[in-house]
């Protein structure tokens, strides 16, 4: 395991000894109500297991394990490449492949990239028109408006739009300040019928994610994977091609999720966009910064979890595809 700062070390040895309390460790949470449709999510958030007595451990170390590295990716590495004329785009993942990425960061196959984006104070996109892809922006800094067909809509932080394809759209910076965001996109398979109008959800009014199963591991007012508070921004209901579902995550201080692995043919990201926290992932940790992502190796034997070690929340932004096997055994 690679070596970390002994106050790192000290605060993941008492999230560990939290977590085998975690289900009385906090008060009674209100009544959550559902933002989305049901999506099919196991009580415990386990996806291949029910429960941390079905844990199985492989007889041998995975060579994976030597590359870990190559799974992250931070935008604040990247070299600047623009769009739309003048949103400026850093990269953090990229296309490559999920079990061998031939570069650092370059490990999806169903979406086609996530990056942060910087469009400077007062500046304006050229009109553009998605063709086979579809957009995903989350803001996180600044004001402006973004406008696509008809429709039109402040941009501030906490605010995400889905923009499907053939729609034409600008986005435009309204004060001095640059407007900052990620950027998720995704290709759009034959045979798909795009929604007619961009789509917006506000996070500020979005209620926390109920879980569809009770479990005695989830702390109360979590969601899922004992301590995740999830917030829904879209699914495919709402009209996402190939990516399945973007949320974002919460994880209280001093908490941690559920260590668990992927099946072939699930691209999960994580994103942290606020606060540090350690990312667990197979034998080894890494601190993980805002801006910085990691995918796990779908190889149904890697675990992960994201450890809040921290004294305030941490929140993520999250994603997922399920193709083949995992979408079987979802």
């Amino acid at each position: 395991m690679d070596a970390i700062h002994s106050a790192n070390y000290s605060a993941i040895k008492r999230v560990v000894t939290l977590a085998l309390a975690l289900g009385c460790a906090l008060g009674p949470a209100p009544a959550q109500v559902a933002a989305h449709p049901s999506v099919s999510t196991k009580g415990t958030g386990g996806n291949t297991f029910d429960g941390p007595g079905d844990v199985r451990y492989v007889p041998h170390r995975d060579s994976v394990d030597r590359r870990i590295d190559l799974y992250f990716g931070d935008w604040h590495e990247s070299t600047p490449r623009s769009a739309y004329g003048s949103l400026i785009l850093r990269d953090i993942l990229t296309r490559g492949d999920n079990l061998s990425p031939p570069a650092k960061g370059a490990v999806l196959q169903s979406a086609n990239f996530l990056a942060f984006g910087r469009l400077p104070g007062l500046a304006v996109t050229q009109p553009s028109t998605l063709t086979n892809t579809q957009e995903v922006f989350y803001v996180m800094s600044g004001a402006g408006e973004i406008t696509a067909g008809t429709k039109k809509v402040s941009l501030h932080k906490d605010i995400a739009i889905l923009m499907p394809a053939g729609l034409q759209f600008t986005i435009r910076s309204s004060s001095p300040e640059d407007l900052t965001m990620y950027v998720l996109d995704e290709p759009v398979p034959a045979g798909f019928h795009p929604i007619p109008q961009m789509l917006m959800t506000d996070e500020q009014t979005v209620p926390v994610r109920k879980p569809l199963i009770a479990s005695p591991y989830t702390v109360p007012g979590g969601s899922g994977h004992w301590a995740h508070v999830v917030r829904d921004l879209f699914n495919t209901s709402d009209g996402l091609a190939t990516v399945g579902d973007v949320i974002t995550v919460e994880v209280n201080p001093l908490t941690l999720g559920e260590p668990h692995p992927h099946l072939p043919g699930k691209e999960e990201v994580w994103l942290q966009i606020e606060g540090t926290s350690l990312a667990f992932y197979g034998p080894q940790l890494r601190v993980q910064h805002p801006g910085t992502a990691y995918m796990l190796r779908p190889d149904g034997m890697t675990q992960h979890s994201n450890i809040n070690n921290e004294d305030k929340p941490v929140k993520f932004l999250w994603f997922n595809t399920n193709t083949g096997l995992a979408a079987q055994r979802r």
